[in-house]
């Protein structure tokens, strides 16, 4: 069989996906204090290793199976990928793994500066297996909320292009779950310090984020005219949700801030995620718009309910997740005019199944995550000690800093010689 554009295109697909982990490794690692930057870039790096060999050996097969149930794939019709060699499948395999690798990552934010390196990495696989391939398997792979599933077949088909479900909602409650389980950060609402240490990188990470998610929403365009309507709600949504959001700061705070611009995006893009294939530019303008602002909003409420959500996972990907696979049921486009959303004149059909998603995806992910998490944390301890959090979890963790200051100001003239006043005579 000869290597078409299609196959081409998801190969290229799946490389942009797979630079969204290590993009969000510095996005995150921008947002931590200092003495937490490489914990959280190693959070990150550490879910793409284990989801990799995860994919390879079960979790591609669980998203693609034989169905159990209609609840997940059989881990073992596709074990160790030998059965696809020779079979263009490979490349949906692979591209379907970048996937994987940036939920469970996202999930980390959720409990910076105060997770166990180790535990973290006993979370990741055990979540993509128990969650994620469920999950995947209902909404894409032939399971319960898939086109003749036994959900769908009730309430209508719900709409899920690129994972608001799958993904964002799903990772979401899962940091909102995990965030409680480990409890807040100390000196959380009070110390000035907790502020993001690195704000180029949160820009940068926002941008090979925003470069990336392309392939996430485009890789599966089945022709040229859905490739187009997706590529350009990927531009659409972030931008205008980006304006939102600094718009929501300069009423609410007085003044716009580069954080916010970088969340704004993050918002957009989460939104657009489920609907990208399915709504009008202009829809993808209001949608965007609507979840900057939402989202800006929603980011405080860990202070009003006491919960510490690091870094606005819940704020940014569950909420987001929610107004953007909710709002289909009110813009989504008819198809060969039928169907379509409440302001199309799809009447209520379309919203029901997508509520019905969000339940499933709520209920699934919050409680297998709060089993997970608690096995986890009543056994080996999912937390760090008060000490090692204040002195830092990249030292604890990994004997590393990321930044290195060991060696400045040991020269002739440095601090002391200032305080002693003797640094203008020993320059020279």
């Amino acid at each position: 069989m000869q290597l078409t554009a299609a196959n081409v295109w998801m190969m290229v697909s799946a490389a942009l996906c797979l630079l969204m982990t290590p993009a969000l490794a510095v996005f995150y690692g921008g947002m931590t204090r200092a003495k937490a930057a490489l914990n959280m870039i190693m959070m990150s790096v550490v879910s793409a290793g284990i989801v990799g060999v995860v994919w390879i050996l079960w979790g591609y097969s669980m998203i693609s199976g034989d169905s159990v149930d209609g609840l997940f794939g059989s881990p073992f019709t596709s074990f160790g990928l030998s059965n696809l060699i020779g079979s263009p499948d490979l490349i949906q395999a692979g591209y379907s793994a970048t996937f994987a690798m940036v939920t469970v990552a996202l999930i980390s934010g959720a409990i910076a500066d105060r997770a166990k390196f180790g535990a973290w990495a006993i979370f990741v696989p055990l979540w993509v297996t128990l969650v994620y391939c469920p999950l995947a398997f209902m909404v894409w792979g032939g399971g319960l909320l898939s086109p003749g599933g036994a959900l769908s077949s009730v309430f209508g088909q719900v709409i899920d292009f690129a994972g608001g479900t799958v993904v964002e909602i799903s990772a979401g409650v899962a940091g909102l779950v995990l965030a409680l389980i480990l409890g807040k950060r100390h000196g959380f609402g009070r110390d000035p310090g907790h502020r993001p240490h690195n704000l180029p990188f949160v820009m940068l990470g926002t941008g090979l984020l925003w470069f990336g998610w392309f392939g996430f929403n485009a890789g599966a365009a089945a022709t040229a005219e859905q490739a187009g309507l997706i590529w350009i709600n990927t531009v659409a949504a972030p931008a205008a949700a980006m304006l939102g959001w600094l718009a929501t700061e300069k009423i609410r705070d007085g003044h716009p801030t580069s954080l916010g611009a970088a969340s704004g995006v993050i918002a957009g893009l989460v939104a657009i995620t489920p609907s990208c294939a399915d709504v009008s530019p202009v829809g993808a303008l209001g949608l965007g718009a609507v979840a900057g602002v939402v989202s800006a909003l929603a980011v405080g409420l860990k202070y009003r309910f006491g919960f510490d959500d690091s870094l606005d996972v819940v704020g940014v990907h569950l909420v987001a997740g929610l107004v953007g696979t909710l709002a289909l049921g009110f813009i989504a486009l008819p198809v060969d005019g039928h169907g379509g959303g409440l302001f199309y004149g799809g009447g209520f059909q379309q919203l029901v199944a997508q509520v019905v998603a969000v339940l499933v995806t709520l209920v699934l992910a919050g409680l297998v995550t709060a089993v997970i998490g608690l096995a986890i944390h009543r056994t080996i301890g999912f937390r760090v000690s008060r000490e090692d959090e204040i002195a830092g979890v990249d030292v604890s963790e990994h004997a590393e800093t990321a930044y290195e200051f060991g060696g400045l100001g040991q020269g002739r003239f440095n601090a002391a010689h200032v305080r002693h006043g003797t640094g203008a005579r020993q320059r020279d």
